[in-house]
This record gives C-alpha cells, structure tokens and sequence, in this order.
C-alpha cells in the first residue's frame, strides 16, 4: 500500500520543525535519548521536592539537609572519574558504554524509590538518624547515576559523529528531556495533591510521608525502565578486540590532566558549571521564595509547569540558532533573559504580585532552554579537539566531566543553600509569617542574586568560546588525514588557529607528529 503524499509531507515538515533533518532515521535519537526519563526526569523531581521533603515532610532542619547534600558530593568526586576510566576501557560485545544502561536498572528502580521513603526511621523522630538514613539513600542514588549517566553520556559522540547530527540529536534530547521532566513532576503533583495539586500545591508536613512514598515507588519504574529501550535501541561497535594500556594512579591522574589543557574544554566546563550553580539555586530557593517572600506557596506546581512552557517555547529559536547560525548563539541570547527575569524578581519582590512571579518564570523558562542547547550541544565537538590533541577518543573521561558538574554542582549548591539559608536565620520548624525579616532577605538573596552572579560568569564563558563550524570541520578533516597517512600538512595560519583553540603548542598536539597510519579513519569519519 502506497503512503499518502500529503502524509508523508505533513511527516517530514514535523521532523524538520522538531530538529531532524530529511533522510535521517529518527528511532535511533529517540532510543538514545530515552534514558533522560532516568538521567533528567527523576533527578527534575529531586531538585523540585526533596528540599521541602526532607524539611517539612521527615523533619530535617536546612543544615542537616545541606549535610545530606554533601555527602553526596563527596561519593561523586570518586565514582564519576573511576567510571570515566572503566567505560573507555570495557571490553564487550555490545560496546565500551551501551552494557551499563542495561545492568543499571534494577539498581535504579530501588535506588530512587530510597530517596522517598526511610522505612519507619523518620517515623520514631530521630533527626540524627533520619538524616544519616538520608546520606546513605543519596550516596547510593549518586552511585548508580553515575554508573548510568557517564557511560550513556559517552556514548554520543559514536552514535553521532557530524556536526549537525548531533545537534539534531539533542535536539530531539530537548523535547524527551521535557516529556521526561514534566511528565515525572505531573505524576509526582498527582500523588501528592490529587487533581487539585496540579493548581494548589499543598502544605507539607509529616502526614504526607505515604504520599511520597507511593511518589517514589510510581516514579522509580517510570524513570527506570525505559533505560531498556536505551539498551534494545541502539548500537555500538564491539570492543572485544580493545587493547588497554596498564593503568596505575600516574596514569589514572594523567587521564583527567590531559583533558584540563584544552582551552575549548575548559570553556565548555566553567559555562555548564556556572549555569548549573545558578539552576540549582533557583530551584532550591524557588519553594521558599513563594512560601516567605511572596506568600503564594500554593501556585508552586502551577509556576514549575509555567516554567516549563517557556522552556519547551525556548527550544524552537534555540534549536534554530543551533543549526543555522552557532551551538553558543543560544546562551548568548537567552542568558540575559534569564538574568533579566530574576533581577525583576528582586525588584519586585516587595509586591507580592502573582502575575509578576508568572512572567518571570516563564521568562527564567525560556533562559534554560538556551542553556541547556549549548550545554548538550558542544559536548561532542570538545571530544574531537581532544582528540587532535591527544590522538585518543576518551568520551568516557570528557563526560565525566558533564555529568560530574550536574551532580557534583546540585549536590553541593544544596549544601551550599542549607547552609546560608541556616546562617541567614531561616528555621523549617517555623511558618512563613514567623521568620525572621533577615531571614526573608536570605530566601531572596539565593534565589535571585546568587544566581544572577553565576549566570554573568557563565555568560562571560560562552563569549569565549570560539569552535565554529568551519573550524570544527576542519579539525575533523585533519583527524582523518592523520589516520590515513601519518601525518598532516598545514599553513602557519592554520597551525596557530589550532593552537588558540586548544591552548596547546602544536609541536605538543598529537596531530603534528609523524606516524604511520592507522587504518581506521572509518571511527573518525561523519
């Protein structure tokens, strides 16, 4: 049976409207990219409800809750970088990364439903042994993120190794991130508040521990299984046949040194860690921003999905300005506006205006959508300027990094809040109307001026980053005329385009030496 014209016309403008060019197969972005309902859905509904959980629900007072926090930090600082080496060097069938997607799910499934439920220990009133119940579920939760999300992270720059594929990759990463996201906050809403909690958010206290509970038990398969779609739908090349360096701590160290000299890495790393220092505190503070400052704690769920509306809006200019102008266009555009959005909420914050806090979550909306485009956008290009340096694919350590800044930086800004938040005078086990006018300023001061700092920093960085297409192109090019005959042969303008970019000598650079070809300039080709 023949397809219908007007059909297959309808079908192919939906994919160019969604990122997906002509002729490109879009089951695989789709597979791939099915892991964010566990690497972005469950950990959305972390940063939107474990604060007031663990405060107003299990009765943890900030500080404690910034210990939790910084426990959690410490488990990455030595999971993430042991993974990044492990994954480079597995040796399977299926591949260097793809195995653990599927060995991770049940450690998923009971790790997140932990993080909502301590199995009576809250109940007996123990603070103290609640909270170290806590440190335990989050260390154990951040273990197998890590064991997920570095080796699926590292994945992409083999299942994608074109410029514009990739970006139409995280393209279709954008719109699963907010089907992911928003889909695990409407089931978390559900069972917290009913119908009615996806408007009026309700006051929590220790009577809502059951609701959370089944929150975490709902969510925990949500979030996890389709990590076996992940698994079923893509492919790697086996890595059998992979021969290992010995490794020892010298070597170990020199891994994660090596990737620290390329210029363009460092600038991919200070913007994703400034942009994620300035989110998490957004999204901590967010609830006591309404609950003390503007008194409207219940307009909380309709406010996150307000936020997320201006994200989803965000995505279409982002992705745009992606693939017709540069990966960094986005942040240059929508940073400010984020910036904007929260210096109106300073301003502002006096009034109490509903209709204000409305139009700068949108506007804050819109913000990280461009944000997160580059973030995910120019991961897999800064693997290709390592590797000229190196003359090494290290996907694996390279998104040690990525990952390691969105757990590391959540994680320790939460430490971070708890403790201002703390030394600001602000005290969980009091109302709103009680708090101290010091205490007030606090909430206000990390939800909008704190972030503001971070996101000028950030701003700053991606105004420094200079990998082009042109240039990302040609460095590809060279990759490949190296693999095939040993050696490459450039002007002294090009030699020294390469050398502001890496922040590396050329005579230093793999790409200058002298060799005899490799053979394999299939792996490095688009």
């Amino acid at each position: 049976m023949q397809a219908n014209p007007r059909l297959q016309q309808f079908g192919h403008k939906l994919l160019k409207l969604i990122g997906v060019e002509p002729g490109t197969k879009l089951r695989p972005m789709i597979a791939y990219n099915s892991a964010i309902f566990f690497t972005g859905g469950g950990p959305y509904v972390l940063g939107s409800y474990l604060l007031p959980f663990l405060t107003d629900v299990e009765g943890l007072s900030t500080s404690q809750y910034g210990t939790v926090a910084l426990f959690s930090c410490i488990i990455d600082a030595i999971t993430d970088p042991l993974m990044g080496i492990i994954t480079d060097r597995t040796r399977h069938k299926d591949g260097r990364h793809r195995p653990y997607l599927k060995w991770g799910i049940p450690f998923a499934i009971i790790a997140y439903f932990m993080m909502w439920h301590s199995f009576g220990i809250s109940a007996a009133g123990n603070s103290t042994r609640t909270m170290w119940w806590y440190v335990f579920a989050y260390m154990f939760y951040k273990t197998v993120s890590t064991f997920i999300s570095v080796p699926h992270t590292a994945m992409l720059p083999e299942l994608a190794p074109g410029y514009n594929l990739r970006t139409q990759f995280n393209a279709v990463k954008t719109i699963m991130d907010a089907v992911a996201s928003y889909s695990s906050y409407l089931i978390a809403a559900l069972v917290l508040g009913g119908l009615n909690g996806l408007v009026t958010t309700p006051t929590f206290s220790p009577e809502h521990r059951t609701r959370f509970a089944v929150m975490g038990a709902v969510l925990c398969l949500w979030t996890s299984l389709p990590l076996l779609f992940t698994y079923r739908g893509t492919r790697e090349h086996s890595s059998l046949e992979q021969v290992n360096e010995p490794l020892d701590l010298r070597a170990f160290v020199d891994q994660y040194r090596k990737v620290l000299q390329n210029r363009i890495f460092r600038r991919y790393f200070l913007f994703g860690f400034f942009t994620l220092f300035s989110s998490a505190f957004v999204s901590q503070c967010f609830y006591y921003f309404l609950k003390t400052v503007l008194h409207q704690e219940s307009s909380y769920s309709m406010l996150i999905l307000v936020s997320g509306i201006g994200e989803a809006l965000g995505f279409f200019p982002a992705y745009f300005f992606s693939i017709r102008r540069s990966k960094q266009l986005p942040a240059k555009v929508f940073v400010p506006v984020a910036i904007g959005a929260l210096a109106l909420a300073w301003f502002f914050r006096g009034t109490g205006s509903r209709a204000l806090i409305f139009a700068v979550e949108f506007l804050y909306g819109l913000g990280l959508a461009g944000m997160a485009s580059v973030q995910s956008n120019i991961f897999p290009d800064v693997t290709d300027v390592d590797e000229m340096i190196t003359g090494e694919r290290r996907e694996g350590v390279i998104a040690t990094f990525s990952t390691f800044i969105k757990k590391f930086v959540s994680g320790f800004a939460a430490f971070g809040i708890g403790k201002l938040l703390a030394a600001f005078g602000y005290d969980t086990a009091k109302t709103a109307a009680e708090q101290t006018p010091r205490a007030v300023s606090g909430v206000s001061i990390c939800f909008t001026l704190i972030p503001i700092c971070f996101l000028t920093l950030a701003l700053l960085m991606i105004l420094r980053y200079d990998l082009t297409r042109e240039k990302h192109a040609f460095i590809k090019e060279k990759i490949r005329e190296k693999h095939e005959t040993g050696t490459v042969v450039l002007t002294d303008e090009e030699q020294r385009m390469l050398e502001q970019l890496a922040g590396v000598p050329f005579a230093r650079m793999w790409l200058s030496q002298t060799e005899p070809p490799k053979n394999d300039a299939a792996e490095t080709t688009d």
